[in-house]
């Protein structure tokens, strides 16, 4: 979001009292923050069943730091004042087992926040810890002329719609949170592609069709996917499961099948070497059985491995492995799965392995930069433990396995 003058006139009385939507600050000249009023609303309506900070109001969240402190209440670093709003508002619709609240409450934090130009992406918040970890798994879109933003901003709608199947919502409903078409860099008035409208309640990014989504509906499924898992974390948080087992695509489906024949022809490489190497050895050759004892420890490494691990390079992330924890690192107070490197693969915790494996197999595109052989064989192994049905460390040792740990 763009705003080269920002001149904020809060009317915190008003702001305050439950039931008003309707947010009263002079005209700015480059403003945007209410072309998703649509997801403020649905945001100040859980917002308001409790609110300890005192923050004003969602729309404090998606402007830039400066403006954003008069409504940020007790929140003393502005730049989180978005991820509190959203935290807050998703705690409180979870107390209430609201599964639409907490779906908008995920979908805000997702929002891009207003920069001071065309194509400045907006600072991360770095000095407060989301109490819900699905919370903590997402961040703010990026003003979508900044550098890499669409293929970060692709990223945080797949773990948007990752996070909401996980919920028992509609994993579709990430689009909402996509933004508008790049914007001139260098542009003077610091403009954009925008829109802002206060009584546009559908919010006029939707209403003027200026909204270019992020995924298809098949990308925001397939983000999703591992039905089992996503029905078990909603029953597991108290709220209804809304039946995310159609994100199964016969794709995962397919590609579990090409894992399985993988793994099979790579065992029966293995079992045939092995069956020739006991034949040598039985020859009495004191070479034979040093070389065989070698090709048995290479069959070996090969059958832990999977096919083609040896020629798979992870670029620069060197452990792309999952771990099973009885205690993550996000604060979840109950056994989950997470990325053994949150540097490289920075994901909040998940009850639903698919969550984080396919999360470490897109980064390995986007970030790590790794060859083909190893976003393959990465593909290959999460569809594996998705259709396996496997649970807890037997899933997490599974999934590493198969990528050669």
């Amino acid at each position: 979001m763009k705003q080269s003058i920002i001149a904020l006139s809060l009317v915190g009385a008003v702001l305050g009292r439950p039931g008003v939507n309707r947010y009263n600050f002079e005209k700015r000249e480059v403003p945007q923050e209410h072309a998703h009023r649509n997801v403020n609303l649905e945001v100040s309506k859980s917002l308001q069943l409790d609110n300890p900070d005192n923050i004003q109001d969602p729309i404090f969240g998606l402007l830039g730091a400066a403006a954003a402190k008069a409504g940020a209440g007790n929140i003393a670093d502005a730049d989180c004042l978005q991820q509190a709003t959203a935290d807050q508002a998703f705690t409180n619709a979870k107390a209430a087992g609201d599964v639409n609240g907490m779906t908008f409450a995920l979908i805000y934090r997702a929002l891009e926040r207003n920069t001071g130009s065309v194509g400045l992406a907006s600072v991360p918040c770095t000095s407060i810890q989301a109490v819900n970890p699905e919370i903590a798994a997402l961040q703010q879109h990026q003003d979508p002329a900044s550098d890499g933003a669409a293929a970060l901003n692709k990223q945080i709608a797949q773990d948007l719609a990752a996070q909401i199947g996980a919920i028992g919502g509609d994993p579709t409903l990430a689009n909402e949170a996509s933004t508008f078409a790049p914007g001139q860099v260098g542009d003077p008035t610091a403009k954009g592609n925008t829109c802002d409208d206060d009584t546009d309640d559908a919010g006029c990014i939707n209403s003027l069709g200026l909204r270019v989504d992020d995924l298809t509906a098949d990308e925001a499924l397939a983000a999703a996917q591992g039905g089992a898992g996503a029905g078990n974390a909603a029953a597991a948080n108290g709220t209804a499961n809304a039946g995310s087992g159609k994100a199964n695509s016969g794709k995962a489906n397919q590609n579990a099948s090409n894992a399985a024949a993988d793994a099979c022809n790579a065992n029966s490489g293995t079992a045939a070497n092995n069956a020739g190497n006991a034949g040598n050895a039985a020859s009495g050759s004191a070479s034979n059985n040093a070389g065989n004892a070698a090709a048995d420890a290479g069959n070996a490494a090969n059958a832990t491995a999977g096919a083609g691990a040896g020629a798979a390079s992870f670029g620069s992330c060197s452990d792309p492995t999952v771990t099973f924890s009885q205690a993550p690192s996000d604060g979840r107070q109950e056994a989950a799965f997470e990325a053994t490197d949150l540097t490289n693969f920075p994901h909040g915790s998940a009850l639903n392995i698919g969550v984080i494996s396919s999360f470490i197999c897109d980064q390995l595109v986007n970030k790590c930069k790794a060859d083909q052989a190893a976003v393959d064989q990465c593909d290959q192994a999460d569809a594996a433990v998705k259709a396996s049905g496997l649970k807890g460390q037997a899933a997490a040792d599974s999934f590493n396995q198969a990528l050669g740990f």
